[in-house]
């Protein structure tokens, strides 16, 4: 990346944490899905993941992280987190929330550290991608560094 004035929250908090990664950025569009994001940057779409954000019936919330393609299985979320059920935020509190706009949301570096559940399949590649929070910005880094810096668990929730 080139000037200070380019780096995400997110790169600044994967900096500060000496963690590797690398940055991608793409001209973005309103209209655009996770797997047409996977396409232009060149990526199988198992490997990109996109972050969702949930609150549990006890008015707690949750982070999930799923490939872009998938569809979160609320049940299955709901009992990692334990929780009776769990449901999405409205997209309007997003941004208040997490300090993040939607398809801008990154699972690093959110306004405050919410519980983080990473789908089981990431371990199964040595790079994945997720949002530097900031829509046209994508970083890539091993699961194992996400998973140091969020504290998030691997499970299935898919």
């Amino acid at each position: 990346m080139g000037s200070k004035d380019d780096k995400t929250n997110v790169m600044r908090v994967l900096d500060g944490k000496k963690i590797s990664y690398q940055s991608h950025s793409y001209e973005p569009d309103a209209t655009m899905s996770g797997a047409e994001i996977a396409k232009i940057l060149g990526e199988d779409t198992a490997k990109v993941f996109k972050t969702l954000v949930t609150q549990g019936k006890s008015g707690a919330y949750y982070v999930f992280v799923v490939p872009v393609e998938a569809e979160l299985d609320l049940k299955k979320a709901a009992k990692a987190c334990g929780e009776k059920s769990v449901s999405m935020i409205k997209q309007k509190e997003l941004l208040p929330l997490t300090g993040y706009v939607h398809g801008g949301c990154s699972p690093i570096g959110m306004k405050k550290q919410f519980p983080t559940f990473i789908h089981e399949t990431a371990a199964g590649f040595d790079r994945i991608f997720v949002s530097a929070g900031k829509v046209g910005f994508q970083i890539e880094l091993s699961p194992d560094d996400l998973i140091s810096v969020t504290r998030c668990r691997l499970t299935d929730i898919v």
